[in-house]
């Protein structure tokens, strides 16, 4: 069934699918979908009742929670404008983000509630609670009005960023979202008897339309946690909800791979050998990916992995062991998917081919290695980006599509490869383009790094390194007695860490994408509310422009 709008998939789904459940909190309430369509009903009340309309801006600052899910399509099918936030902005983020919105309501969780300044608050029509879903606060009291929304209609504004003085707030329609449910259905189609873990922030737009919106659509059951996925929290998660179905990003699958699966098979000198040939690792990875499939509760139909590159190592792993992933691509601006591959049809290092009804090509095509920007045409982008059409005109060629940012190839059959971002690459001293996340992918296959960012710095290539600790402790005496071992010595077994860590990258990259120093970053790295490093901060070739803050 085909949807033009998030109304007509709210409808449907009430009305089809009843007396199932659709979002459950581990641990807490379970709602049907008929209790979905009530609550709706009750939000959409009580924002009409502050004088809250069609075409009004509804900004949702909350937790993942059965009641996010009941605040957005409250919000949508009555013609309003959803401003769904990641709860990682800063407070001084939000009020930008707010003001700039002209959002007249907010539904928020309590937690989140306390980052808001008060005269953002004092602003709203109403405040409204977003676990019990009763009011906070109410400054006006006049009726307004809904209307069903159009194809054509805004639905939400996505901010992407919240730190310049120009925020941009990707604009999205009824059609660009629904659309959605319909060109991804033949890579990967829901069913009723789907079982979602939600581990992802749902403002995030990969989380909020194919691991929400688009099971929703299809009758399947949306888990969530109360509290980050971590490990101590997502392994008795995946126990009781053995989930048939998780969207995730990179991070998660390459933490379980580089610190759970590595280290058992490094730990031996035996497991060392058979690990370095490749005939006996494909069986060592094919062992651990029982394991594996057991740890995520045994029925897994699909491990989705989009957001940002996936590790080349990791992946190889997944494909040996027969675990059940996909890759996808796509944008906050085009809704976000338009290429993905599952199953069979994976390619290491690929993100697929383009979805049906994407069309994908390349521009300012470099003769010598065949890649060039990739830039889309889809049913599923957006109108622009709010209150900014400077940056709206920027993204779009003279005939109409999409400049995504990225460089990449695509073979003769479709298939895409991601080289990095446009404005991340590096230009070599003989005008060689050098792609800084190459080099990361290997620099964070080493046992002792974490991650990584790679810049430039008079004219050479640096490595920034947030070391695994855990790692270095395991391997190292010193680290584990610290307090026993002289800042001295300490500082000598780092030097000779960081050495190491430079001949391993050096013996895997070519020529001119070789680094000539390792620093070690205290720290993780900064990173943005969708968790990608803030590259910007640690780029020491030049000062960051108002469109990278």
């Amino acid at each position: 069934m085909t949807f033009n709008t998030l109304y007509e998939i709210v409808k449907h789904s009430v009305e089809k699918f009843s007396k199932r459940i659709a979002f459950s909190m581990i641990g807490g309430e379970d709602v049907t979908y008929e209790e979905v369509g009530e609550r709706i009903e009750k939000v959409q009340e009580m924002l009409l009742d502050a004088g809250v309309g069609a075409g009004d801006k509804v900004a949702i600052l909350s937790s993942s929670m059965p009641n996010w899910g009941v605040s957005y399509f409250a919000v949508t099918t009555a013609g309003m404008i959803a401003v769904p936030i990641l709860p990682d902005f800063t407070g001084e983020e939000l009020d930008l983000i707010i003001e700039h919105s002209e959002a007249k309501a907010i539904l928020v969780s309590d937690k989140l509630y306390t980052k808001l300044s008060k005269p953002t608050v004092e602003k709203m029509n109403i405040v409204i609670r977003t676990k019990g879903l009763n009011i906070i606060s109410q400054q006006v009291e006049e009726r307004a009005e809904k209307r069903t929304p159009q194809p054509d209609d805004i639905a939400v504004i996505i901010y992407t960023s919240g730190t310049t003085s120009k925020p941009k707030g990707v604009m999205l329609t009824h059609y660009n979202i629904a659309a959605q449910t319909t060109i991804v259905s033949p890579l990967f189609d829901y069913n009723e008897n789907d079982v979602l873990l939600s581990i992802l922030p749902l403002a995030h737009t990969y989380e909020c339309t194919l691991g929400m919106i688009y099971p929703f659509a299809r009758g399947a059951h949306i888990h969530y946690l109360d509290r980050p996925p971590t490990a101590s929290a997502l392994m008795p998660a995946l126990a009781k909800v053995r989930p048939t179905v998780i969207a995730s990003v990179p991070l998660i699958m390459e933490k379980i791979y580089r610190g759970k699966v590595l280290p058992t098979f490094e730990k031996r000198a035996i497991t060392r050998k058979l690990y370095s040939w490749r005939w006996s690792q494909k069986l060592l990875h094919k062992l651990a990916g029982k394991q594996l499939k057991k740890l995520f509760g045994g029925r897994m139909r699909l491990f989705a992995i989009g957001g940002a590159k996936f590790d080349s190592a990791a992946e190889q792993f997944l494909l040996d062991a027969g675990f059940p992933y996909g890759i996808g691509y796509g944008l906050t601006e085009t809704a976000p998917l338009i290429a993905g591959a599952v199953g069979k049809m994976v390619r290491i290092g690929s993100t697929g081919p383009s979805l049906p009804d994407v069309k994908i090509r390349l521009d300012d095509i470099n003769p010598e290695t065949g890649q060039g920007e990739i830039v889309v045409l889809t049913p599923c982008c957006m109108r622009g980006y709010y209150k900014n059409e400077e940056a709206t005109k920027s993204v779009f060629t003279d005939d109409g599509w999409f400049r995504t940012g990225d460089l990449g190839a695509i073979t003769d059959d479709g298939w895409i490869y991601i080289k990095g971002r446009l404005k991340n690459m590096i230009v070599g001293p003989s005008g060689e383009n050098i792609y800084p996340e190459d080099i990361e992918e290997v620099l964070n296959s080493n046992r002792f790094v974490a991650e990584s960012v790679v810049t430039e710095e008079d004219g050479k290539l640096i490595a920034l390194v947030y070391f695994d600790t855990t790692a270095l402790e395991e391997a190292y005496d010193e680290f584990k007695h610290k307090m026993a071992v002289s800042k001295e010595q300490l500082g000598l077994k780092m030097e000779e860490i960081k050495r190491e860590v430079m001949e391993y990258v050096n013996s895997k990259v070519n020529r001119f994408s070789k680094i000539s120093k390792v620093v070690d970053n205290e720290g993780e790295f900064e990173k943005t509310p969708t968790k990608k490093i803030r590259r910007f901060v640690y780029d020491r070739s030049k000062k960051p422009t108002e469109d990278q803050k």
